[in-house]
């Protein structure tokens, strides 16, 4: 069973296709990872050091940015990134996005 994918060649992060307990590794090609802590189900890892203030690319694409240095195999989340959307868009109660100038 795959355990993590790699959506793009350039992300930075694999993407978990179960949840994992510390201590369990995860293979994707050439990449090993250890988790230290519990990760859920589609939540992202880092797949290389991510430094503070690098781009957090999912999809091809920054998605955000580390808020502290990532180690490989680290869970990337609000603790460690920032959105580099949210600030100007808002979900509201109704799940929308709203633009906010």
């Amino acid at each position: 069973m795959v355990s993590a994918i790699r959506l793009f060649t350039s992300d930075n992060v694999l993407v978990l296709t179960r949840s994992f307990e510390a201590g369990e590794t995860i293979e994707v090609g050439n990449i090993r990872r250890t988790l230290a802590t519990p990760v859920g189900l589609g939540h992202k890892i880092a797949a290389c050091a991510i430094s503070q203030g690098e781009k957090i690319l999912k999809y091809g694409a920054p998605i955000g940015s580390a808020t502290a240095p990532i180690e490989p195999g680290e869970h990337i989340h609000l603790h460690n990134m920032k959105s580099d959307y949210l600030p100007t868009f808002t979900l509201d109660e109704g799940r929308e996005f709203h633009h906010t100038p």
